[in-house]
């Protein structure tokens, strides 16, 4: 008798372990009632930009009733959805990064976590969401030069504007006030920006302009502007805009331009010449006449006002 009773446990052990396999291979098998997740890597709560607010994203593979919460470290600080019904299809859930009191949380990793209540199933999504409320500083400023002709002869064209900065992040260019847009598509601890001396597509004026650098980190916050560095752009200039002199006498002129020659009209004359000191004759007759001096499509003029000569 013993034999037998031994024999039938030890059926009966093969047989529960069978089953416990089955069970678990079974488990194992079952599919998922979420798929597709996608969850935001890095937010700011506080930066005031389309970034501010987390999304968590999946599909349901059927209608039932959700409770979504955060969790740190396994425990819950923060409760957004509570058997709230959904139907079967895409989902897409928002946390502001704040706690059930309103709190923004501290920086660190969180993770969301899902309970299908008639799948009886709980989900902590591995996909951590970070907070991070710290806003990049930007670091040694360099201006490749303080004069620029963008005038489109190759010479002098543009500047270059490089920095550094204390964590990842893109960097953008403001000219008199006004963004210019993104530096590069990655974020980046250093960077160099170049400027053709436009402002959202167009030539700005001759004269000075102030250049400033903002940065935006992947979480979304924005660093302080930098001071404002002064640069001038040139196309043609002339070192004095009213001359006053006898009829017929000679006078000279400043020009700066970075083109190999320029073209000077005066009276009816005209003629090239290189640039640095424009050596001309009033006209004969007194007056006032318009010298107007030319350079790649760019023009700059100075008022003449001649007298009759000394007798």
């Amino acid at each position: 008798m013993a034999r037998i009773a031994s024999t039938v446990l030890v059926v009966l052990l093969l047989a529960a372990t069978a089953a416990a396999f089955a069970l678990t291979q079974g488990l194992k098998l079952q599919k998922s009632p979420i798929l597709g997740t996608r969850v935001q890597p890095v937010f700011s709560p506080v930066c005031d930009c389309d970034r501010s607010r987390a999304e968590i994203a999946f599909r349901l593979r059927r209608a039932d009733r959700l409770d979504v919460s955060i969790v740190d470290g396994g425990q819950v600080v923060r409760t957004i959805e509570r058997n709230r019904s959904y139907p079967k299809g895409p989902v897409v859930i928002e946390w502001d990064g704040r706690d059930d009191a309103g709190r923004v949380l501290p920086e660190g990793d969180y993770q969301p976590r899902i309970h299908v209540r008639r799948e009886r199933q709980t989900i902590t999504l591995p996909n951590p969401i970070r907070i991070d409320v710290t806003a990049p500083v930007i670091q040694d400023v360099n201006v490749s030069s303080r004069v620029i002709s963008p005038d489109g002869d190759g010479r002098r064209d543009r500047l270059t504007v490089s920095y550094r900065l204390n964590e990842p992040a893109r960097g953008a260019l403001i000219v008199d006030g006004r963004r210019q847009g993104l530096g590069t598509r990655f974020p980046r601890t250093a960077e160099t920006i170049l400027w053709n001396g436009k402002s959202r597509g167009r030539p700005v004026d001759a004269g000075p302009h102030l250049l400033q650098l903002i940065a935006i980190d992947p979480a979304g916050n924005r660093s302080a502007r930098t001071p404002s560095e002064a640069v001038s752009v040139r196309y043609v200039a002339l070192g004095r805009s009213r001359i006053r002199i006898a009829a017929g006498a000679p006078f000279a002129l400043r020009v700066s331009s970075d083109a190999e020659r320029v073209r000077w009209t005066l009276g009816g004359r005209s003629g090239f010449a290189r640039p640095g000191t424009l050596r001309l004759r009033a006209p004969a007759q007194k007056g006032r006449f318009t010298l107007t001096v030319s350079a790649n499509g760019h023009t700059s003029r100075a008022a003449i006002f001649v007298r009759e000569p000394a007798r």
